[in-house]
């Protein structure tokens, strides 16, 4: 697979690694601030997680990886092993929902049982941490050739995203992000219609300014527009991202995405997802079996403090739904494209 432009930005990075430390974009203050946190250990790694200053599947097990390595820098050294076991467990309980997470932490593991000394382990687990975060920025590149390759535009087009699945929650360049910015390389596209996302407004606060301060055309709209805009003709295809697929091709990501599945089916618009093969979860048969994390109702109540609600109203937030695999079009891996989903397909590319 030959790659198609040269011209690739890879955009704004959400971690920085100094070796002894690891530096988060603090996410949830976008676009207003840009502030970086300093963790210094796997439980401050952990705590980022959870508290969702980083956040997107790719970028959670990337940062995950790191927390292991700080762990093994900062182990007191008379059991350094059971110290280092013990921030797995805790960095492993920071999200349930995205599988990239988990096979990060099993990744680092690996290294880990085969080290003999502190010295080693702390060696062999930074390098794997960096290691993982640069295959992860390989894996964005590929997919976006074999995501092109599905699309085959003929002339610009216009498509429509949900959340952020760029840079930000990467490890560079983005999954569903990434091909729309390899489109805008190729000047194959037309412009991005981006959902807010509510509740966290992913896609106003990151994706709007991921997507601005790199040049690329953006209209940001209600998640309530998104039929609207299908109905009127304008997009070709909608481009999502995943936190976790199950064998038989059903996909978890940012609840609002089985709407646009449908949507999209309704309006026979394309609908692609795209993601690393790490989110693909041969072990669960379908949707039924991926849990969902649900969240603390005043995140909808309320945004920054600010009450939208009224106090103590019961809420229901999930963070993700489940989309079928009979409403997608393709799952695009790095390790290539599987048109109309099934188990058939999904066991030919990750079997």
């Amino acid at each position: 697979m030959a790659g198609r432009s040269s011209n690739r930005s890879i955009g704004t990075v959400a971690m920085r690694w100094h070796g002894d430390r690891l530096e988060l974009l603090d996410q949830r203050l976008l676009p207003a601030e840009e502030h970086w946190i300093v963790a210094d250990g796997a439980s401050a790694v952990a705590q980022c997680i959870t508290d969702m200053v980083v956040r997107g599947a790719p970028a959670i097990g990337i940062s995950a990886a790191y927390g292991v390595a700080l762990a093994a820098r900062h182990a007191g050294g008379g059991d350094w092993q059971a110290e280092i076991k013990q921030a797995i467990r805790v960095l492993a309980k920071s999200r349930p929902t995205a599988v990239n997470l988990f096979w990060a932490l099993e990744r680092m593991e690996k290294v880990f049982h085969a080290c003999h000394s502190l010295d080693e382990a702390t060696e062999r687990l930074a390098a794997e941490a960096v290691r993982l975060h640069e295959d992860d920025l390989a894996a964005n590149l590929a997919m976006a050739d074999y995501a092109l390759e599905v699309m085959n535009p003929e002339k610009p087009i216009a498509v429509l995203t949900h959340c952020n699945t760029g840079a930000l929650a990467t490890g560079g360049y983005g999954t569903a992000l990434g091909v729309i910015r390899r489109l805008h390389e190729e000047k194959l596209l037309k412009r991005v219609y981006a959902d807010e996302t509510r509740p966290w407004l992913q896609g106003s606060r990151l994706t709007a300014w991921e997507l601005t301060r790199d040049h690329i055309p953006v209209t940001l709209n209600a998640d309530g527009a998104a039929a609207a805009i299908m109905a009127s003709g304008k997009v070709k295809w909608i481009v999502v991202g995943a936190d976790r697929i199950t064998a038989n091709g059903d996909v978890a990501n940012k609840i609002g995405t089985y709407n646009l599945a449908v949507l999209a089916r309704h309006h026979k618009i394309g609908f692609m997802v795209v993601a690393p093969s790490s989110t693909v979860d041969m072990a669960l048969a379908s949707g039924k079996d991926i849990p969902i994390e649900e969240r603390d109702g005043t995140e909808v109540r309320e945004i920054r403090g600010i009450p939208l609600a009224p106090a103590g109203v019961p809420v229901f937030n999930p963070v993700f739904d489940v989309t079928p695999a009979s409403l997608i079009d393709a799952i695009v891996t790095e390790k290539g494209a599987v048109r109309n989903p099934n188990i058939t397909g999904m066991r030919a590319l990750f079997t």
